[in-house]
């Protein structure tokens, strides 16, 4: 890629009067473009970033189980995050899709183990699937994310997933959002849409810091 820039504008492509929904799919498209801008040089760059960052979070780094997601392409990527807390002790669980809607979680035991099982969908483990609720395990969630802004509302892909599964997470359970430092959203300004589904997230992380949030 000629010139490779990270990129820093902050696309936002929400009007007035448009419904969350419409609003939520052009920041997607929108964020999704600007993601694959990032050359493969700075994305291993951001990976090592941010396990640093997310690491040094109390919450995570005293955490004896880290619910986690292994990131699809273009996403901030999270392997080296999960083999650093997975050297520390901690146990990592990460998502286990099923058909339909079906929600389950396994054990993380390496990044040889992890498959993608159906085009389009996150590298998944093998082990065994532990149930839905097994995230009631994890002291702390490391969820996904393609936006969010500073009240707490995590934009997420679009399928409703984490907004299910983070239902299941105990009430004390921090949620920390990985997300790239411009797709961090001053909710005064930008404010993210959202509907009355979604869930907000506690904390935000980036390649460069993280902070709690006014979910």
């Amino acid at each position: 890629m000629k010139g490779a820039q990270i990129p820093t504008s902050q696309p936002y492509p929400v009007q007035p009067g448009m419904e969350a929904e419409d609003a939520k799919e052009e920041l997607r498209r929108a964020i999704r473009k600007q993601r694959n801008l990032r050359s493969p040089k700075q994305r291993a760059q951001a990976e090592s970033a941010i396990a640093d960052v997310v690491s040094s979070i109390p919450e995570v780094r005293d955490a004896s189980v880290v619910g986690m997601y292994a990131a699809r392409a273009g996403e901030p990527a999270t392997g080296m995050l999960m083999e650093l807390l997975a050297s520390r002790g901690a146990r990592v669980l990460l998502p286990v899709l099923g058909t339909g809607l079906a929600r389950d979680w396994a054990d993380y035991a390496g990044p040889e183990d992890l498959l993608e099982r159906a085009p389009g969908r996150p590298p998944e483990p093998g082990g065994q699937t532990l149930g839905q609720d097994a995230l009631k395990l994890a002291d702390v969630v490391v969820a996904p994310a393609l936006a969010v802004d500073t009240r707490g509302v995590r934009l997420g892909q679009g399928g409703g997933w984490y907004d299910r599964v983070l239902t299941h997470a105990r009430p004390e359970a921090k949620v920390v959002a990985i997300v790239f430092p411009e797709e961090v959203y001053d909710a005064t300004e930008r404010p993210l849409p959202f509907e009355q589904h979604d869930h907000p997230v506690h904390a935000v992380a980036t390649t460069t810091d993280w902070r709690w949030l006014t979910a």
